[in-house]
């Protein structure tokens, strides 16, 4: 390990982190971040997740640190005041490249690929969701509904209703959602526990469709979409180039 001391030795933030991982961790880490900007996120996110070796090279070649300084959500009114909170937990982008579906299909088959598939898809989500059901019923007058996949994340102490959509996003859909929101709200979530969120998981969206169809709703939710291939990292790495350069360390920081 004296070498990672002998790297990180001047840099208070990185040598504690890289003390705390094992040596393979910290080998793949230092060999494929660009930057110590890069390192340090993934030495923080390796160390908070307890990754293995295995996991940590998924995550990596999901471009998750790129994604995360890319991908900024625009949230709706009330998911503003848990905006730090939500952004950490929440993603523009989900990256699914292990459900082995063809290129047209079903709803249907979609939520069965995430439920076959739930360890690596709560690898993408992240550890702090607790995965409740699928189809979970809830019971409105005398009518049953069922939100195709409920969550619930330990840190935000609130539950996640994630409605799949195999199409682009179209703003009908945030009524459906928030239907179920309204249910859980009453029927469901302890006192103790946050308002519940909603995540509308779409294969394509038009950003400016997702800003207008929110600027004036007072939703729980937000608009995410998901690929089912690894995102190009060097177009991701590029775009990140050029973000650099348009702010400077301080817009950086801020963002």
């Amino acid at each position: 390990m004296k070498q990672f001391y002998e790297t990180y030795k001047d840099s208070p933030k990185l040598s504690p982190l890289v003390r705390v991982l094992n040596w393979t961790n910290n080998m793949i880490i230092l060999s494929r971040s660009k930057t110590i900007e890069e390192r340090e996120f993934y030495l923080k996110l390796c160390s908070e997740k307890k990754y293995t070796s295995r996991e940590l090279e998924r995550q990596i070649n999901a471009s998750v640190y790129e994604r995360f300084m890319l991908g900024r959500s625009k949230l709706s009114t009330p998911l503003r005041v848990l905006q730090h909170d939500v952004n950490q937990v929440f993603k523009e982008t989900y990256v699914l490249e292990f459900l082995g579906l063809p290129d047209e299909y079903p709803e249907k088959d979609l939520q069965k690929a995430l439920i076959a598939n739930m360890k690596q898809f709560i690898l993408e989500l992240g550890r702090d969701f607790l995965f409740m059901g699928q189809e979970y019923r809830v019971q409105v007058g005398n009518t049953d509904f069922f939100i195709d996949l409920l969550f619930y994340h330990r840190g935000l102490q609130s539950l996640v209703a994630f409605e799949l959509k195999a199409y682009k996003f179209m703003p009908e859909y945030l009524g459906k959602i928030n239907f179920y929101l309204e249910a859980l709200g009453r029927d469901v979530k302890k006192p103790n526990e946050n308002p519940s969120i909603g995540v509308l998981l779409c294969r394509d969206k038009d950003q400016e469709v997702v800003e207008y169809a929110l600027s004036r709703h007072l939703s729980q939710t937000l608009i995410s979409q998901y690929t089912t291939a690894l995102p190009d990292k060097k177009l991701l790495q590029a775009k990140l180039r050029e973000l650099y350069e348009l702010y400077d360390n301080k817009g950086m920081k801020d963002m």
